[in-house]
């Protein structure tokens, strides 16, 4: 009987919180040409500059964020792979970063050395876009490409809507919910305007609307954006959350070009002068907690919470390897469609 396995595909993370390894790691993440849409010398150029001073400052928000077992990403990742493993009777399950270790060339060749010919590639990215999605994937091409590699290759489609990952999302929020609060805040990745743009063809996209009602199918297979909205209104009604106490922003912006909005930090900053004392943030952009989480919302974002009158922001942590979204995971990488 043929094996399927299962390639958990994630973003990455440095090998350790040193100014070198972080540098080594933004330098490979940044010169990505999904990432930094730019011609080589251009986004060459850029990326130097940007590595003169940026190692330093993210090596100290590594460092505050780091466990003794590693980098919080990649220890939550492999605890999600033992985690799947009981769902996934197929054939082995393997765990793949795009950038840094364990890496998806690395995964791909152990898994042709054991014989298998079939994978189901699943990129743990909800919502699409091509800095994360598409990189996955071509890199995968490439490996199979480089290496010669003869296997099948099945891709887990973007899940923002898919009802698994929805309660999956809701029932880990709810003893949360539970308690007394006065605002759930959900907060995405943000992504340069830029990058939609290129992929929608509808020019009269507005990517300022504050709801996915009424958005194309054609576009919103490719719009970031209104995947997000889409992910928070289903989860809002899941949820059972009442119009007014909860909201949608957009963070980790880089550069200067016109990223989606709104911005967290400006919605951190509002919802403190309106008089919102008790914060709940989660990011459903992200599924395992990283540095995006547990530093820029749960260090730095806290801290900005309560300089503008907040008194406690609570960071929901994210589905990381939770028997309730590895089975939910499982499930999703089942219905997998043909091959690419």
């Amino acid at each position: 009987m043929t094996q399927n396995a299962l390639l958990l595909v994630n973003l990455g993370s440095p090998a350790s919180p040193q100014v070198e390894d972080v540098r080594r790691y933004l330098d490979q993440f940044l010169m990505d040409p999904y990432v930094i849409d730019l011609p080589w010398p251009i986004r060459r150029l850029l990326v130097s500059l940007v590595l003169r001073k940026r190692p330093e400052e993210s090596a100290h928000a590594y460092a505050s964020i780091w466990w003794d077992e590693g980098s919080p990403l990649v220890v939550l990742s492999r605890r999600l792979q033992e985690a799947v493993k009981p769902f996934w009777p197929h054939g082995p399950v393997e765990l793949g970063m795009r950038y840094g270790e364990p890496s998806i060339e690395k995964a791909l060749l152990r898994l042709s050395q054991q014989g298998i010919t079939q994978v189901t590639f699943a990129p743990l990215y909800p919502q699409f876009a091509d800095s994360t999605t598409t990189t996955a994937i071509e890199e995968a091409r490439r490996v199979m490409r480089e290496h010669n590699l003869k296997l099948e290759l099945k891709v887990l489609p973007p899940f923002y809507a898919e009802p698994e990952y929805r309660q999956a999302l809701v029932d880990s929020v709810k003893p949360y919910l539970e308690q007394p609060y006065d605002h759930l805040l959900l907060s995405f990745h943000g992504l340069p305007e830029s990058h939609i743009r290129k992929l929608v063809k509808d020019k009269s996209h507005d990517l300022t609307a504050s709801s996915s009602r009424g958005v194309h199918e054609d576009v919103m297979a490719v719009c970031y954006r209104s995947q997000c909205l889409r992910t928070a209104e289903d989860f809002a009604a899941g949820a059972g959350l009442q119009d007014g106490r909860w909201s949608v922003s957009f963070q980790s912006r880089l550069g200067r070009n016109k990223w989606i909005e709104p911005y967290t930090e400006a919605q951190l900053d509002k919802l403190g002068k309106q008089g919102v004392k008790r914060l709940l943030v989660m990011c459903p952009a992200f599924v395992a907690d990283c540095i995006e989480t547990l530093e820029e919302i749960g260090q730095r974002g806290n801290e900005q919470f309560r300089a503008a009158g907040g008194e406690e922001l609570v960071l929901v942590p994210c589905l990381n390897d939770q028997e309730l979204w590895a089975r939910a995971l499982a499930k999703l990488c089942e219905r997998v469609p043909q091959a690419i």
